[in-house]
């Protein structure tokens, strides 16, 4: 007789074919016959039943619950969102499906692991690790000039704020400063790149909840800053610009009239965006109300940037910690009220209209001088210096090849990139590659907390609740 149970008849009674140790830990009927449900629905396992009931990765269940409590939330068994609303449901009624990793409006590898009765969302668990990057370990193995490479591309819409922050600290370690200019321009690129990104956010969001014109309009904005990127770095993303000690090259002849028809456009773009869309009943429904976490659930899971400031939380790093020169210039923090996904989309577009304004007073008030730090440990030799000083060229080749050392120690440091907090931590051992480095990335606590955000709604709600929260899988699976 087969092993496996028979969805044909209904019979999900597997066999044992080993017996359970005495240390196992024996479910209660009743979530031993969810379990098997659960498999058979998933896969049709046919691994022995003691195997099922300690884990079954295929399915990414839960380990049993351990005597001890305590246990239980060390080892992550214990999820506390996992039912927010009191597990009623007909077994009958129950259905267990999964949407991506495959999925076009997960907005990258994301499986969304989704119980249902009917229409209604039961339990959602978010389940990552797709990607496979490494990048975190990769920098280990690359020097702190190349780091920038590393790092840029973790989130990939926002690149200058991965390579400010990785910057920054090791700047912190170095001990040096840099000059104003290079300050100046790490907040006119970073600025520009929030603008940017929010502005892929307002072509998906609007794509994700039919308003198919929305993906037309933000791409044709984002262009313009992409292509002031691209004379500024040569590359459109991915840039390695900021580098430890300033940026990679001074802003090329005439960059303040590319500044001045971004000012000019994307304001007017907006003002179309909203008259498209703060007003359409569709858009209305599709969003008011929808995927909401209120201030005490964002603190609990971490959530920062626009999606905690859309459920009034008023948490900005650029006033809190200021850096690079941020506290300089004049802006405001928009809050929302409700923390659904209206708030953010309102939220989001107001984030733009304050970046425009700090790259208005940047324009203004551009210092002359260096676009990097003097330090000679840290900067190569002026180019035509390596013409005619063979001493210059060793160095220059000995930087570049070999890198510069960073005196033993470890340092974190946060940004405000345009999906939160962003933050670093470095440890150097007195090496040229660094020991350690762990990013804390937005959009890693913002996935997590999407049980939250998605629990007890509708399966029409996902991919607008999803969207809101501008995931990037990069930026989870380092």
């Amino acid at each position: 007789m087969s092993d496996t149970p028979d969805l044909a008849t209904g019979n999900l009674e597997a066999p044992t074919t080993e017996a359970p140790p005495e240390s196992a830990a024996q479910p209660s009927p009743t979530a031993r016959q969810r379990r098997e449900v659960h498999d058979a629905w998933v896969a049709g396992t046919e691994e022995p039943a003691w195997v099922r009931e300690a884990t079954d990765e295929g399915a990414q269940e839960l380990l049993p619950e351990a005597d001890d409590p305590a246990a239980s939330s060390q080892r992550g068994i214990v999820v506390a969102d996992d039912y927010v609303v009191e597990d009623d449901v007909d077994e009958e009624e129950r259905q267990i499906i999964n949407m991506g990793p495959q999925h076009p409006s997960t907005h990258g590898v994301l499986r969304l692991h989704l119980e249902l009765e009917g229409e209604k969302i039961h339990r959602v668990k978010p389940i990552i690790g797709y990607l496979h990057t490494g990048m975190e370990k990769t920098a280990e193995t690359l020097t702190y000039l190349q780091g920038g490479t590393n790092v840029t591309r973790m989130d990939y819409l926002s690149p200058f704020h991965n390579e400010l922050v990785y910057s920054l600290a090791v700047e912190q370690l170095l001990g040096i400063d840099v000059p104003p200019r290079a300050e100046a321009i790490r907040i006119l690129m970073t600025e520009l790149n929030r603008i940017a990104s929010h502005l892929v956010w307002i072509a998906t969001q609007g794509m994700d909840v039919g308003a198919i014109s929305m993906m037309l309009y933000g791409w044709r904005e984002r262009e313009l800053c992409l292509d002031f990127f691209e004379k500024v770095t040569g590359l459109r993303m991915n840039h390695n610009y900021v580098r430890p000690g300033g940026v990679a090259a001074d802003l090329p002849d005439g960059w303040e009239d590319d500044v001045e028809v971004i000012l000019t456009r994307i304001p007017a773009a907006l003002a179309e965006y909203e008259e498209i869309l703060n007003a359409n009943p569709i858009f209305l429904d599709r969003t008011q109300g929808v995927g909401v976490i209120t201030p005490e659930e964002c603190r609990a899971f971490g959530v920062t940037g626009a999606n905690a400031r859309a459920s009034g939380v008023d948490w900005d790093l650029r006033k809190a910690f200021p850096y690079s020169g941020i506290d300089r210039y004049d802006f405001d923090v928009p809050l929302g009220t409700h923390g659904d996904v209206y708030d953010r989309w309102l939220v989001r577009l107001e984030e733009i209209r304050q970046s425009l304004r700090i790259v208005s007073q940047v324009l203004a008030t551009m210092p002359a001088g260096d676009y990097r730090t003097d330090d000679r440990k840290v900067t190569p030799p002026p180019r035509k210096r390596i013409d005619e000083s063979m001493e210059a060229l060793i160095h220059h080749f000995k930087l570049f090849t070999e890198g510069f050392k960073v005196p033993e120690g470890e340092v974190y440091q946060a940004v405000e990139s345009p999906r939160g907090e962003l933050g670093v931590y470095l440890v150097s051992n007195g090496g040229a590659r660094p020991w350690r480095l762990h990013m804390r990335t937005p959009s890693f606590a913002h996935v997590q907390a999407l049980p939250v955000m998605m629990t007890d709604s509708l399966v029409a709600d996902i991919v607008a609740t999803l969207a809101s929260v501008d995931p990037v899988l990069g930026d989870v699976d380092r």
